[in-house]
């Protein structure tokens, strides 16, 4: 009797809204998708890949996350996983920091990190075989989330976790925010060489209509000033500006998120 391989892990990009992006991973035969705010596009990917859903992956309680998993679980009633403690209707496998998520089909091991800041619930899941991370809003390719549950301290720390993730992690961020968040990165990091750098390749992507992301952690460490916070460049940058009194970490970062928020 022969011993069929596993097959290959793949990660779909499925747009979705103006700027959303919903992941479907998959070995080409069962897939589990990441964030479904809209039903509508996962469902079409799905058939026009030949594709069947095994489960659900939830970041957080946004809407533009969540919308689409009642329509979903109605044509495909499939495990929903996502973080305990949530307001999140639906889940039927809660999960918290430290947990493991193993699907059989398509054959995918994902770790779990609280991630709190954009808002309390927030978790990763993190797939070490792999080297992907999927983050909903907590890291963005260039930026970071708004802060509208969490504090500073909680999003330095949610930072921290995963930039502790090796340098080559795939980060499978949930928005196509990136230019922007670069065009912001340039006015807080004007000499930054590795920056100028992205900014042409990142412009030169959406100049021909691909995502910029996935993203990678080694270069958003070089790259993006909310994981950059401390360098002197950005603190000198930001005192100057008037934005901020003291020089400490977490007063420097909460005045650059506070300046990003009102950025134009």
């Amino acid at each position: 009797m022969r011993m069929s391989l596993p097959r290959p892990l793949s990660v779909l990009a499925v747009p979705a809204f103006a700027d959303n992006y919903l992941w479907l991973i998959h070995d080409g035969v069962h897939a589990a998708v990441v964030d479904p705010g809209d039903a509508g596009p996962v469902l079409k990917a799905l058939q026009d890949h030949s594709l069947a859903l095994t489960a659900i992956l939830l970041t957080h309680h946004h809407a533009d996350h969540v919308g689409g998993v009642p329509e979903l679980l109605a044509r495909h009633p499939v495990p929903v996983y996502g973080p305990r403690h949530s307001r999140i209707a639906g889940i039927s496998h809660p999960v918290s920091e430290n947990d493991q998520v193993i699907l059989p089909e398509p054959g995918l091991k994902l770790d779990v990190l609280a991630v709190p800041g954009h808002t309390l619930d927030h978790i990763a899941y993190v797939a070490p075989d792999l080297n992907w991370l999927f983050c909903g809003d907590t890291l963005f390719a260039g930026g970071c989330g708004r802060l509208f549950e969490g504090t500073p301290a909680q999003m330095t720390q949610s930072l921290a976790k995963l930039t502790a993730l090796p340098d080559e992690t795939a980060v499978y961020c949930a928005h196509e925010y990136t230019l922007s968040n670069l065009k912001f990165a340039r006015e807080v990091e004007p000499d930054n060489v590795n920056l100028l750098a992205r900014i042409a390749a990142e412009e030169k992507k959406r100049e021909q209509n691909q995502p910029t992301v996935p993203t990678f952690i080694g270069l958003e460490k070089s790259t993006n000033p909310f994981l950059r916070y401390t360098e002197p460049a950005i603190v000198d940058r930001l005192t100057t500006s008037g934005r901020l009194a003291v020089r400490e970490a977490i007063p420097a970062f909460a005045a650059l998120r506070e300046w990003k928020n009102s950025y134009r």
